[in-house]
């Protein structure tokens, strides 16, 4: 009896024994069906096979294989022979890269676009196909088209432009032959052509025009003006005549002076007015703050320039003035838009000769203290950007509301 008992109490332990063993061992962390027999010393995961280490974390594998090949690639020093192999390898990669890439350009526009463009047919955006107006719009975007279009340098920035003859009256001195100007032969003459023309006929004495003395706030007004064109230029290259209409409403888009009948009563308040706008959502695209600085610098050459060049400079904005109140007639848009811009457009195109008149009988002094004026304001805006603060000036609005001029949107 004794001795049964002691065998039963032996197996009983043995048992006891290989419970507590099995229940210490850890089932696999990565496939749950075996015991681990193994521990990986990266990230301590227990797991039982070859086939389990490998899928227990692509972290740890990739990391562990990238050192591996640093710790073999390290031990390798390539001759000079490997290394001119290895640079005609990527000299013909490149190569085939550009033709791929010549090949698919010129598969972009399809035949009849092409045979279009050869006969010279003018191609609108309308006469291209879906996928011609996305790559259109791609190039765009990118800035691809931008490399092709030959920067315009603005006709006041030309040596020319400090040689501009005008009588009193404010016509040319010199009238070139009507042959000549035609043909545009003469280097002289074809420089001189750059440079928008004076007035046709003699500009009347401001006499004749009004009997009240003129405005002292007239140079404000004319540095609105004048940065309503610069920007205008800007804007379209040099070519404002390709879109009369846009372009007149550009300028009356920046200048408060010829589209809201506003009388800047500081130079402050008529550069600030010009930055917000250049600087509101309708104009951000074109650079912000940086492009109006870059225009202001041109409302410093072309003043500078002094009489001559600014009477050129108003006459060439009148004419575009007029170029788009002729075109707006011409396409007959709806009748309540059409008569309210026509109406801006005429009104512009009054204020601006008045303004012109008034350039032609000032001195050639009051131009170059105008022009320190402007370059001091520009560097007092400058200032205040760098040092994290805004310029504002509080003006009088309708709603007797007022808030800061200059604001990025």
């Amino acid at each position: 009896m004794e001795k049964t008992i002691a065998i039963s109490e032996t197996n009983n332990s043995s048992q006891s024994s290989q419970l507590n063993s099995a229940s210490s061992r850890v089932i696999c962390r990565v496939c749950q069906k075996q015991f681990s027999q193994y521990t990986c010393p990266r990230c301590n995961t227990r797991y039982c096979s070859l086939h389990c280490y490998k899928s227990h974390s692509l972290r740890c594998n990739e990391s562990f294989m990238r050192e591996n090949v640093v710790d073999e690639m390290k031990q390798l020093r390539p001759d000079d022979e490997s290394k001119k192999k290895m640079l005609e390898i990527l000299k013909r990669f490149h190569a085939e890269d550009e033709e791929d890439s010549m090949d698919e350009d010129d598969s972009t526009l399809s035949e009849e676009t092409i045979q279009k463009a050869l006969s010279g047919v003018e191609i609108n955006y309308d006469d291209l196909s879906a996928e011609e107006k996305k790559l259109f719009q791609r190039a765009i975007a990118t800035g691809e088209l931008s490399k092709m279009i030959e920067p315009w340098e603005p006709w006041w920035l030309k040596p020319s432009a400090r040689t501009i003859s005008l009588s009193h009256e404010g016509t040319r001195l010199i009238q070139p032959l009507a042959s000549e100007e035609a043909s545009g032969s003469h280097s002289g003459e074809n420089l001189e052509s750059k440079i928008p023309p004076g007035p046709e006929t003699p500009l009347p004495s401001l006499k004749n025009l009004t009997s009240a003395e003129p405005s002292p706030l007239l140079p404000f007004h004319l540095v609105d003006i004048l940065y309503s064109y610069c920007f205008t230029l800007r804007l379209y290259n040099g070519d404002w005549s390709s879109d009369s209409i846009g372009a007149s409403m550009v300028v009356l888009n920046v200048s408060a002076v010829l589209s809201q009948g506003a009388q800047p009563e500081s130079l402050l308040e008529a550069v600030s007015y010009c930055l917000e706008k250049t600087c509101s959502p309708d104009f951000r695209h074109v650079g912000g703050l940086q492009f109006g600085f870059g225009v202001l610098d041109d409302v410093v050459s072309l003043i500078s320039l002094g009489r001559a060049a600014l009477v050129c400079a108003l006459c060439d904005l009148q004419r575009m003035i007029v170029a788009g109140e002729m075109e707006l007639k011409s396409k007959k848009p709806r009748k309540a838009k059409s008569s309210d811009l026509k109406s801006k457009l005429k009104s512009a195109g009054r204020k601006i000769y008045f303004v012109l008149c008034w350039v032609n009988e000032q001195p050639e002094e009051v131009w170059s203290s105008l022009s320190v004026l402007v370059q001091a304001e520009k560097a007092s805006q400058l200032e205040y950007q760098g040092n994290g603060k805004r310029r504002s000036l509080k003006t009088e609005k309708t709603n007797d509301d007022s808030k800061a001029l200059i604001k990025e949107v």
